[in-house]
């Protein structure tokens, strides 16, 4: 009856854990394609009209989005395959994945807020150093943009759900304990 209890214990927790990876494979692989989908738009994003022509090659923040995408891409889609692999969870794996996540995070936050801040001067300007409203001349180049910026932005989210959801120590809450304020006195 123990050995019975015991064996129908273990293939639950086996089961679990398989479960575990997959819903973690599965989360890593969402960031990867709107990655994909935010850096296809930005590279066929162009418009030419009597003022000229305008790419995201143009700009350093869209550049910079690109490429920010394309890293992310590439780290979710590996992270997904170690992710996968059924092997035993170790103190290093998890630390290695909550940093790495952590710095992707932090990267593509930098690449959307860069591109939101050139967003906001092509579509309001700054009169300031006479620069005029770039969106009213390239419109549908800013909506593209707009719409890879708010793409990029789920990707945070994601990247946030992730590092949340896979703290090293086993519990968000176990692991901000350690780096509690002192007390007052």
């Amino acid at each position: 009856m123990m050995a019975e209890k015991r064996e129908m214990g273990a293939g639950a927790e086996a089961d679990s854990t398989g479960a575990m990876r997959t819903a973690e494979t599965l989360l890593r692989l969402v960031p990867m394609g709107l990655c994909i989908a935010s850096l296809v738009v930005m590279l066929k994003n162009s418009q030419t009209n009597d003022f000229g022509s305008l790419s995201y090659s143009n700009l350093g923040a869209f550049r910079y989005l690109v490429h920010a995408n394309g890293i992310c891409a590439g780290y979710s889609l590996l992270s997904a395959v170690v992710a996968a692999v059924p092997r035993p969870s170790t103190k290093s794996r998890a630390w290695t994945f909550f940093l790495l996540d952590q710095i992707l995070t932090y990267i593509i936050l930098a690449a959307g807020a860069i591109s939101t801040e050139v967003m906001y001067l092509a579509y309001k300007g700054d009169e300031a150093v006479t620069w005029s409203e770039a969106c009213r001349s390239y419109g549908s180049f800013c909506r593209q943009a707009a719409a890879a910026i708010a793409v990029t932005f789920v990707v945070v989210l994601c990247y946030m759900v992730l590092s949340r959801s896979s703290p090293p120590t086993g519990s968000s809450a176990s692991m901000m304990h350690q780096f509690a304020t002192p007390p007052r006195g």
